[in-house]
């Protein structure tokens, strides 16, 4: 494991790299999906993000921790376009990405599911998963409508209600639905279980499992840094805008400094 003021360590751009951590397998730079160095990001004069690295290989899960303020969703909206200040080089699947707006980089095939949900409260459910249906990149098919029904049969009982109908807990199953109808190669969730019913809760971690084990790699920010990191391949804790701890899941576990960075 490593400690230091630079997030997931980077593999070298050719040939093969060991993660952070060591005892984890090696990182193909062909595998990347995120490549991501010296991130810095801006609120105005408010300097959020300060040199920040990321790294999510193809079929891989990261889950990104920190207390509130600490720079995690700064560091999601950056990475997906949303922050307009910022600096440093992105490349998404390969491609230079430092610029690209939210549009471009959902069709290089990355889906988010935000805090808060973001669904259209005057679409019916129906309406909701279908507006966001297409291909994968490789013309990858399986997360079908019919699929999603059934991996939240709530929905299908709900399949012609607005979404502003729908409980917390629907609105935040519309919202990973819709996101896996895009077909995605990496899914950002941030906050996915905040507020929500305790069975809720254990319906959206089974769904991310189920996520994890079909090959979409992801990138999970909770609250229930336990659950995180019981999900995850690597792990990153950020504070103050910087990476202060990072490795093998198991490794941020049972770091000593863990509590400290996370205020428990």
């Amino acid at each position: 494991m490593m400690e230091s003021p630079r997030a997931l360590a980077i593999p070298a751009r050719r040939g093969r790299a060991q993660p952070p951590g060591g005892g984890s397998p090696e990182i193909e730079t062909g595998e990347l999906i995120v490549d991501a160095r010296l991130l810095h990001a801006w609120y105005g004069s408010s300097h959020v993000l300060h040199g920040v690295d990321l790294a999510i290989a193809r079929g891989e899960t990261v889950g990104l921790l920190g207390r509130n303020g600490m720079g995690k969703s700064t560091l999601i909206r950056t990475l997906l376009g949303h922050v307009t200040q910022r600096d440093g080089h992105i490349s998404l699947f390969g491609q230079d990405a430092s610029r690209a707006k939210p549009h471009e980089v959902a069709r290089m095939g990355v889906a988010y599911v935000p805090e808060g949900r973001g669904i259209f409260p005057n679409l019916s459910v129906r309406e909701n998963l279908l507006m966001a249906a297409r291909p994968g990149r490789d013309g990858r098919n399986e997360w079908s409508y019919d699929r999603v029904l059934h991996t939240f049969p709530r929905l299908r009982e709900r399949i012609g209600n607005l979404g502003a109908q729908l409980s917390g807990g629907e609105q935040q199953m519309l919202s990973i639905g819709r996101a896996l109808m895009t077909h995605p190669e990496l899914i950002i969730l941030d906050e996915a279980t905040e507020g929500l019913a305790p069975l809720i809760v254990l319906e959206i971690w089974r769904v991310i499992e189920e996520i994890r084990t079909s090959g979409i790699a992801t990138l999970i920010v909770d609250r229930d840094y336990r659950k995180v990191l019981a999900r995850s391949d690597r792990a990153i804790v950020l504070q103050k805008g910087l990476a202060v701890l990072q490795g093998t899941a198991d490794e941020v576990a049972t770091s000593g400094q863990l509590p400290g960075y996370l205020g428990i």
